[in-house]
């Protein structure tokens, strides 16, 4: 099934979460996968939007579909509800940070003991939230959700239980173990799992590769369910 009529919404890069002013919580995620996957939607699709945290400002240069800069999860949460709709094609690529302190110093934390212990909260689950939002509302129905799972051991197994507790369409999993693969290189491979019961091996190839072959498989599975 084509996406012209659809609009994709892309997330992509890590997101901060502040322990003072001048100390956060974040990973190494570089959001190239993310851009790469913008970048194969846009000539598909009726609207690309990337919904992007804290990247290399210079990745975005020349691209030709709306971006939203968000810095924590909960941001990142707040945009992605606010640009889907039940036409809409999510594709969660971003690496949010699971946790936060649970409260912010408002200054920085000296070195003064040997030990320090830092509170944490868990951050919502952006993708279960949205996959709330579908069930709840019928107009959300037609969403289609695709996620993305970064592992390093037991890969395929946490990404089947991600793509059934979530109840997602798809799950792209990211071995980061592998060489050639994970974040920042421009390379990846990846290893797709669809709620229909498809498995699809994308090997090393490049990142741009490597989207374009997602966004086939998105469209093809989204017309095996004719949405």
């Amino acid at each position: 099934m084509s996406l012209k009529n659809r609009k994709v919404v892309v997330t992509g890069g890590p997101t901060r979460e502040w322990i003072d002013p001048v100390r956060y919580i974040s990973n190494a995620s570089s959001g190239k996968m993310g851009i790469a996957l913008a970048d194969a939607a846009g000539p598909r699709c009726a609207e690309t939007v990337f919904v992007h945290g804290p990247i290399e400002r210079s990745l975005l240069e020349g691209r030709p579909y709306r971006t939203v800069a968000v810095e924590t999860t909960g941001e990142l949460l707040d945009a992605v509800m606010r640009e889907i709709d039940g036409s809409a094609v999510l594709i969660m690529a971003a690496a949010p940070a699971d946790y936060r302190p649970a409260s912010k110093s408002p200054v920085k934390i000296k070195k003064d003991d040997e030990h320090l212990t830092i509170d944490l909260v868990k951050n919502p689950d952006i993708l279960m939230a949205v996959v709330a939002r579908r069930a709840a509302e019928p107009e959300m129905e037609g969403l289609y959700t695709a996620g993305f799972a970064a592992e390093t051991h037991d890969a395929e197994a946490f990404a089947r239980e991600k793509l059934a507790y979530k109840n997602l369409d798809m799950i792209c999993l990211n071995d980061v173990g592998k060489p050639g693969a994970g974040f920042s290189v421009d390379t990846n491979i990846m290893t797709v799992f669809t709620r229909r019961g498809a498995r699809v091996e994308l090997a090393l190839a490049s990142k741009r590769d490597i989207a374009v072959r997602i966004l086939d498989l998105i469209e093809s599975d989204m017309g095996a369910r004719k949405l």
